[in-house]
């Protein structure tokens, strides 16, 4: 068995994962604008709330830049005491077992290779996160690819335009550039709304852009979208294919897969099998 956390701005999650299964999962809002020791606490409790005997490992996911060898973790969004956070130490001195810990988007992407169909017929594929933000993990012949600062995959920070490829793929597109939240687009949308699904037409388009970067980047077998934003891909799948016909190695068009995340809990997955990805 197995401890996965997903940490996020305003809630923490910990799920006790049994092979391909999550038995239990705990979720609490945290004080992200508390002092440092406070949110360490209440990442400390989530675990307790889930954790047995059996535990042998911890795998945190965090939205934040941090060291993966020591688990230092640097500058967390919207925690903004979490400066340089020894979270490694901090849990392996208080649970006595290995912990590891990785970004939000490296986790999402172990958690899609490792526990879906894709980890037995692929060894390449890019998790893309469409939220708050744009980021990707990256899996590389089988196993996760961070770059020696575990900054590989952030996309998002690609100049594109006037801004970036965060500032046009993002949900803030929605806020940005219509005035309006991409939750009550995705509502109009689905009650067939002409606006709403003009405005997810745009937004594949500058998607569609993203990923022929990704494309020139890394050339993966699958690109699987998770994120907010996932569940309104219907909306914006055709124009995005329809962007990517002019891209210039026609093979890569047509092998490549794309496709929305299927799993709710994939972040809490994907921490839990950090220790797989660590011991390969």
């Amino acid at each position: 068995m197995h401890i996965g956390v997903d940490l996020g701005g305003t809630n923490v999650r910990a799920g006790l994962v049994q092979k391909n299964n999550i038995i239990k999962v705990f979720s609490s809002k945290i004080e992200s604008n508390g002092e440092e020791n406070i949110v360490v606490n209440q990442v400390i409790n989530a675990i307790q709330q889930v954790i047995t005997a059996e535990v042998e490992s911890i795998g945190v996911g965090v939205p934040g830049i941090l060291n993966t060898q020591t688990g230092v973790i640097y500058d967390v969004q919207n925690i903004p005491s979490w400066k340089a956070v020894p979270l490694k130490d901090i849990l392996e001195n208080h649970f006595k077992i290995p912990v590891f810990i990785n970004n939000d988007a490296n986790c999402f992407a172990c958690g899609e290779w490792y526990f879906t169909e894709e980890s037995t017929t692929e060894n390449n594929l890019t998790g893309l996160i469409l939220g708050t933000g744009v980021a990707a993990g990256l899996i590389c012949d089988g196993k996760l690819y961070e770059g020696r600062n575990c900054g590989a995959g952030e996309f998002g920070m690609i100049p594109y335009l006037d801004h970036n490829y965060e500032f046009y793929c993002s949900g803030n597109y929605f806020k940005h550039f219509h005035n309006t939240d991409g939750e009550i687009l995705y509502n109009l949308a689905k009650s067939n709304d002409k606006n709403a699904l003009a405005i997810f037409e745009q937004f594949g388009i500058h998607v569609s852009a993203l990923i022929k970067t990704i494309l020139f980047a890394v050339d993966p077998q699958t690109i699987v979208i998770g994120g907010s934003v996932s569940k309104a891909f219907p909306f914006f799948e055709s124009i995005l294919w329809s962007s990517l016909q002019d891209f210039p190695y026609k093979p890569v068009i047509e092998n490549i897969k794309i496709k929305a995340s299927k799993y709710e809990n994939i972040a809490i997955l994907g921490a839990a099998a950090l220790h797989a990805q660590k011991n390969s």
